[in-house]
């Protein structure tokens, strides 16, 4: 088993029988050293964005003081979720391990399925989202333009 995957491993079985949350782990590895460790701490945190990558994301870029983790490689336990996966985009994280699939989370009740399906434009029943009061907000969106010429 490759040793990062071995570490995620550890640490999604050591969080869900803690009771931290589901049985998710990820390391966050930059020059063949790991940086950052996170479990999934959903229950625990009562916090759903609490998944074992963006609290590893979290750690590394607190240990780096930065939010560009470029040069850097997640290994995780299972296939990132949707907002999982948004979050390793806009970390700059360009290569990703996973063991278990959605599939898997799937078969034992994880619903990432449904997001999946939202994004492709169906499951609209998911949520409701109304564009409202654009003109009355965009304003802070030209001012930050003016003071910020990076695009992220």
């Amino acid at each position: 088993m490759n040793k990062f995957m071995e570490e995620a491993n550890k640490l999604a079985e050591k969080g869900f029988k803690s009771g931290d949350g589901g049985p998710f782990g990820a390391v966050i590895v930059k020059n063949g050293e790991i940086i950052a460790r996170g479990n999934n701490k959903v229950l625990c945190s009562n916090d759903p964005t609490a998944h074992a990558e963006v609290v590893a994301i979290r750690e590394a870029s607190k240990k780096l003081n930065t939010y560009d983790l470029s040069g850097c490689i997640l290994y995780t336990s299972c296939e990132p979720c949707p907002m999982c996966l948004s979050a390793i985009i806009w970390a700059n994280i360009k290569e990703v391990y996973y063991a278990c699939t959605r599939e898997d989370a799937a078969s034992i009740g994880f619903r990432d399925e449904l997001i999946y399906e939202f994004l492709k434009g169906n499951a609209k029943e998911l949520i409701k989202l109304s564009n409202i009061d654009r003109e009355d907000c965009v304003n802070n969106f030209e001012e930050y333009q003016k003071q910020h010429k990076t695009i992220y």
